[in-house]
């Protein structure tokens, strides 16, 4: 059903084989276009982006900066992505996460 097909690179303007194992993987994914880089200029592209962030692959976030605090509950030392301002209760994980259920 797939063949292999010549692209042009939009970066370097070099060609490309779009292989018919590519297309096959493209369409499983449900991905419409057709790659707009070549091989090369994808990997240079995903590692410039990539740079200064943590892993994660595509989308990742820059590191979150975070406040040690005192659960409010079971009295466990943790880490909070707010500065805790002491007019709220503040929880570790498990304890959030438990409160959250109900």
């Amino acid at each position: 059903m797939f063949q292999d097909k010549i692209l042009t690179c939009r970066d370097c303007g070099q060609e490309f084989t779009f292989s018919a194992s590519e297309q096959e993987f493209y369409a499983e994914k449900g991905f419409e276009n057709e790659p707009g880089r070549c091989p090369s200029c994808r990997q240079a592209r995903k590692a410039a982006n990539n740079g200064g962030r943590r892993s994660g692959g595509f989308g990742a976030r820059p590191q979150r900066q975070m406040y040690p605090a005192t659960c409010s509950n079971c009295g466990v030392e943790t880490e909070v992505p707010f500065q805790p301002s002491g007019e709220k209760p503040v929880y570790c994980r498990d304890c959030y996460q438990s409160m959250r259920r109900y």
